[in-house]
């Protein structure tokens, strides 16, 4: 499971691993278990959000660990609700307080809309706001470093005509078949770190014929095949799982998908995500 020992560098010089926890739909109650487990089969990035109601249980897992704070990658968002100055500061310190942290890796925008207006009104301003307050926590030394999710081109382009500090990193849907190739490719020019949520589309791409039938030729699972693809695509995997014998499934990604591959997984389009759609990231609106 060599990828757990590997990083990328961001903008600023931290540096974060390639492999993580996704914990979306992890109840908090479990959030502490699973985060332990994690950390021992070998895990160092850990994702979350104030929407996923689990950072009190992340944290809780992250100080029962064992192992150093400063080995760990913490990560999470400020609510996508929340578009002005004073609301996203003091829900950087209630993530701190909550998580037990005196110090968060990396916080992200969650969305540049309301969930309940995705894709919708204009929030520029707003993004702005809460941007600065990001900016500001980062030079108190609270966040090592932030950055952005969900946001496509325009969005981004709003933060960069304005920042003092540029987004490090944008969290983004991708996974084959959804692949953003071009705001990937925006994001790579702009030194923005793309990290992939749901790589494994939420688990529906499992009944995919085509995937199924390529994952097969290489001998691995579903899972470990999209995890490797959004890894070739210089991005950071987020796959979400509490079970520990998923978690090391999903670490023996140490096989290479050949170029002609991974032009077949890049062109596919499946976003078919079943009974999940009825979710904004997932509908587009």
């Amino acid at each position: 499971m060599m990828i757990l020992n590997e990083t990328y560098t961001l903008s600023n010089g931290v540096r974060i691993p390639k492999l993580g926890l996704g914990t979306w739909f992890i109840d908090d109650g479990k959030a502490a278990d699973a985060v332990t487990e994690a950390v021992a089969i070998g895990y160092r990035n850990i994702d979350t959000a104030q929407a996923y109601g689990n950072e009190r249980g992340v944290g809780e897992g992250i100080r029962a660990s064992g192992i150093p704070r400063d080995e760990l990658f913490v990560s999470t968002k400020v609510a996508a609700e929340i578009k002005n100055y004073d609301g996203a500061a003091a829900a950087i310190d209630g993530s701190l307080a909550t998580l037990g942290l005196d110090h968060i890796d990396l916080m992200l925008i969650h969305s540049p809309q309301p969930w309940n207006d995705f894709r919708g009104g204009d929030y520029a301003e707003g993004n702005r706001d809460t941007w600065r307050a990001l900016e500001d926590a980062y030079r108190a030394g609270k966040l090592r470093s932030i950055g952005v999710s969900n946001f496509e081109q325009r969005d981004l382009d709003n933060i960069l005509s304005t920042c003092t500090v540029a987004p490090q990193v944008n969290q983004l849907l991708v996974h084959a078949g959804n692949t953003p190739a071009e705001l990937i490719d925006y994001c790579r020019n702009k030194e923005i770190l793309v990290q992939a949520y749901s790589p494994i589309a939420h688990g529906e791409i499992l009944k995919n014929p085509d995937v199924r039938a390529l994952a097969e030729r290489y001998g691995v699972t579903v899972p470990q095949l999209c995890i490797r693809y959004t890894l070739q695509l210089g991005t950071v995997s987020l796959p979400k799982t509490a079970n520990p014998e998923h978690m090391r499934s999903n670490a023996r990604v140490d096989f290479v998908i050949t170029d002609d591959d991974m032009d077949v997984l890049r062109s596919m389009r499946a976003q078919d995500y079943g009974e999940h759609s009825v979710f904004p990231v997932y509908s587009g609106k």
